[in-house]
């Protein structure tokens, strides 16, 4: 189990129609936030609540035209996760707790759940207990191990900084078998920017048996367009050799998909390898 660790980040790596009706069965109730609309014939509107009641909901959008819709023809209605930009609504990047593969300082929301799968093989699931809090955990999706052998992880974070610009977190990895072997790294990572345009870094203390070490890794991530960020993800280990990354984040409503190259550097040789996860969150 040294190299536990090691290994299995490497795996990861590598491997309705709109009516206008008023009925007023309540008093009306007027909102703020930007909402979703969703018709049961499936049209789309994003807006401020301009008024609600038991039989009716009136929506106005960003362009100012004011749409009343019967309750019967209302598919969903929720607050919006984005916002409008020039005219255009733009979804926020739910996946963001991690860049590729690293933490960021960013926390979920309680009852929010995290699904991603790493390389095809390395699944994760991560579940905000509280709006700091989250824990979560997986094993690979690779078979013929002992039942001793097969690894496991155990992922909790602790956001212990939440400004509207700068977040912080400590969290650990920890790799184990049913042996009792075990490996991890322990580790604080900040993050600083807004949910387009952000720069993460911290370092960890890698452990496994007796052996220490550090890692010290540094990202970023840029907005580009509606649906993608560009990113990168850098690493340096004690020995002096490390990996960088960079590629895009395909951005969807709640699923979204990396694409990247990463290179291992200090290594004595050039190769490159595709870095390819999808994440889903409920």
């Amino acid at each position: 189990m040294k190299n536990l660790l090691f290994s299995v980040v490497a795996v990861v790596l590598l491997a309705g129609p709109v009516a206008a009706q008023t009925v007023a069965s309540t008093p009306p109730v007027t909102r703020t936030e930007l909402y979703e609309l969703v018709l049961k014939d499936g049209s789309r509107v994003f807006g401020t609540i301009e008024s609600e009641t038991d039989g009716e909901v009136v929506v106005r959008t960003q362009a100012g035209a004011v749409i009343t819709a019967r309750r019967a023809d209302v598919a969903s209605l929720r607050l919006a996760s984005g916002r409008i930009e020039r005219g255009e609504f733009l979804h926020s990047d739910r996946h963001r707790t991690r860049l590729f593969f690293a933490p960021t300082a960013r926390s979920l929301k309680r009852g929010e759940v995290s699904f991603g799968v790493f390389q095809f093989i390395a699944p994760f699931v991560q579940v905000g207990v509280t709006d700091r809090i989250s824990v979560g955990g997986g094993t690979p999706l690779l078979f013929g191990f002992e039942d001793w052998e097969r690894p496991f992880w155990f992922t909790p974070k602790v956001q212990v900084v939440n400004t509207p610009n700068v977040q912080g977190a400590v969290g650990l990895l920890h790799v184990f078998d049913v042996s009792g072997d075990g490996a991890g790294i322990a580790y604080g990572v900040g993050t600083i920017g807004n949910s387009d345009n952000a720069f993460t870094g911290g370092a960890g203390l890698t452990y496994a048996g007796d052996s220490r070490g550090w890692v010290v890794m540094g990202g970023a991530e840029g907005r580009i367009s509606r649906g993608m960020k560009l990113m990168t993800e850098n690493y340096v280990w004690q020995n002096g050799e490390g990996i960088v990354s960079g590629g895009i984040r395909f951005l969807g409503d709640r699923l979204s998909a990396d694409l990247a190259l990463a290179v291992p550097v200090g290594v004595g040789e050039f190769y490159a390898f595709p870095v390819i996860n999808f994440v889903y969150v409920f």
